[in-house]
């Protein structure tokens, strides 16, 4: 298994709220859009959709927390983590990267299974997969 430090080096995928990455030229107001989003409300329902696709994803794939050698913590614990800090979300030789404070969550070395497993369940979400 590779190191969370290793895995940051992979190529890398968007889970987002928008179904691509925002052109720099764009002429919209992703800025203001972006903190219409991270009010505590809206947030809120967006990091539950983050927790959702993290707990359905465990239905399929086992899961840890950082570097933990235990396997499929409870969802409840999950949940928690996920709402308070930085956390790095193993899955086999992929990571998954969730922040507090963050519309998105990036997903590492990515195999083509776990891309196509995260499409569909972020899709069920209202998410989308996208690379940068």
């Amino acid at each position: 298994m590779r190191t969370i430090e290793e895995l940051l080096q992979t190529p890398y995928w968007i889970i987002d709220i928008l179904p691509k990455q925002v052109p720099a030229y764009s002429p919209g107001q992703y800025f203001a859009v972006e903190k219409y989003y991270l009010e505590k409300e809206r947030f809120t329902v967006i990091k539950e959709k983050h927790i959702n696709v993290i707990l359905k994803l465990n239905c399929y794939r086992d899961i840890s927390i950082d570097e933990e050698t235990e396997v499929n913590p409870s969802p409840e614990r999950i949940a928690e983590e996920m709402r308070l800090r930085f956390l790095y979300i193993m899955v086999g030789d992929s990571m998954i990267l969730s922040e507090p404070d963050d519309t998105s969550m990036t997903v590492f070395n990515p195999d083509d299974d776990l891309l196509e497993l995260l499409r569909h369940i972020s899709a069920g979400e209202d998410l989308h997969v996208w690379k940068p």
